[in-house]
């Protein structure tokens, strides 16, 4: 019989203190599922929380406190780098601790890397798969993938989707010490790079879910990089 693989799913935090718990839940509902939670410095106490679900679930929850500027890029460059060197780790994936991303979709993706050494959580792949947003972020989030997809000639339907799983050894190939994007046009470079070293790109369908408690973290720096990102890509020299 085959051994399932050990995946460990890397969550960037920063204020989910409400959500963290119900994360947790349904991510360690998976047997051999395992979290890196990477909390941002969160000022609400979000961290304190992390530590007190590692406490409870000893081996299955490690907490990473970030020190130093904040940003979504630089969590995961951290938090993937720390994942990347655990031997054990088969599988790593990435969601958003903000509930948008549903843990029951895991063993799905998970499942998907035996064709794929990386695979997206599409919202795009059967139509418009996206609950409570407005019009106006439906045609943002579809003319920013239609976008990206121009200017790199990257394939993926959902290209700023922020769940994925990566076979770790596809994810070790990828520069992450040289990323400089942040915001969500850190997840475009990841694409982009991980197209660049040969890895196979796949989709699986998701409903994705707007966040539930909580703000935004989109702001109109986050879009003004996203808008620019893919043009420097296009004319960075490889590593």
């Amino acid at each position: 019989m085959n051994t399932p693989p050990t995946v460990l799913v890397v969550v960037p935090t920063y204020n989910e203190r409400d959500n963290l718990p119900v994360l947790v839940r349904g991510v360690l509902a998976h047997p051999g599922y395992r979290l890196l939670i990477v909390d941002d410095g969160s000022p609400a106490g979000t961290g304190a929380i992390a530590d007190a679900l590692a406490s409870e679930h000893a081996g299955r929850i490690e907490v990473l406190h970030r020190t130093g500027p904040r940003g979504l890029g630089r969590s995961y460059v951290e938090g993937l780098q720390k994942a990347i060197a655990q031997p054990d780790v088969d599988l790593v994936c990435q969601m958003d601790a903000d509930l948008s991303h549903g843990p029951e979709y895991l063993p799905s993706l998970a499942a998907a890397t035996t064709e794929y050494d990386v695979v997206i959580g599409s919202r795009y792949l059967n139509g418009v798969s996206v609950v409570n947003w407005p019009l106006h972020r439906i045609f943002l989030s579809a003319f920013a993938n239609r976008y990206i997809r121009l200017v790199t000639s990257l394939t993926p339907n959902d290209c700023t989707s922020g769940f994925r799983c990566w076979r770790r050894e596809a994810l070790a190939k990828l520069p992450l010490d040289a990323m400089v994007s942040d915001g969500y046009a850190f997840l475009v470079e990841m694409l982009f790079e991980a197209r660049r070293v040969g890895c196979r790109i796949g989709e699986v369908p998701i409903i994705f879910i707007e966040r539930r408690q909580g703000q935004s973290k989109v702001s109109s720096a986050v879009l003004v990089e996203s808008l620019i990102t893919p043009w420097r890509l296009l004319f960075r020299k490889a590593p």
